[in-house]
């Protein structure tokens, strides 16, 4: 198991927020996990997707999963689903507002020379 990995009870969370997998034909040669830790993986140092370790699946595999999950909207459940969770308990205190939004000038309205 890698630096980032899923640990045994994150995998247990998240596991039943996965969408079921058909249970006909030939079992999956990479396990789930395994490749949902080469998605995490390649979002935490940013490399390509064909520099994905070899550890984690194919990176093709890992790609064609990541992306059919973006598609169907598996990874905006996986992202919303335990914040929904954890706010219908009362664990989460929305009493914190912030404001990102950013104002551009020009760089003479800094008063940088002309």
């Amino acid at each position: 198991m890698g630096q980032g990995d899923l640990t045994d009870e994150q995998w247990a969370a998240l596991e039943p927020l996965l969408p079921k997998g058909a249970r006909t034909g030939r079992p999956p040669a990479w396990p789930r996990r395994r490749l949902i830790d080469g998605m995490r993986f390649r979002v935490r140092t940013g490399v390509p997707w064909r520099d994905v370790p070899v550890e984690y699946g194919p990176w093709g595999r890992v790609y064609d999963l990541s992306r059919r999950w973006q598609r169907d909207g598996t990874r905006q459940q996986i992202l919303t689903r335990p914040q929904s969770l954890a706010d219908a308990k009362g664990a989460i205190t929305w009493d914190l507002s912030v404001d990102s939004t950013v104002c551009r000038a020009h760089q003479h309205a800094a008063g940088a020379r002309k």
